[in-house]
């Protein structure tokens, strides 16, 4: 899987990430709906951290499609909400 941070790049992830990151998912998901914002950085930093962590980093000239899209690290709460689908920034 190819997962963009927006003003960063691109990492390959193995599938078997996604366990890992779609529980970050669901905690940031559910801080924003409480309005938490101190939790909603925390969590976000750290969906963040674990893709940078887990994955490969692609070369910049590389131009892959990306199957995620996550937000720069300094989005805001309201930024984030408009990217959002029902299942939160990671389907499934």
């Amino acid at each position: 899987m190819i997962v963009r941070i927006m003003g960063e790049g691109q990492w390959k992830l193995a599938d078997g990430h996604f366990a890992e990151l779609n529980t970050l998912d669901d905690e940031l998901l559910a801080e924003m709906e409480a309005g938490d914002e101190d939790g909603f950085r925390r969590t976000l930093g750290a969906l963040l951290d674990a893709v940078r962590r887990l994955g490969e980093p692609l070369p910049d000239d590389a131009l892959e499609p990306s199957e995620l899209i996550l937000p720069a690290p300094d989005a805001s709460l309201d930024e984030v909400r408009q990217m959002l689908s029902d299942d939160g920034l990671i389907p499934g």
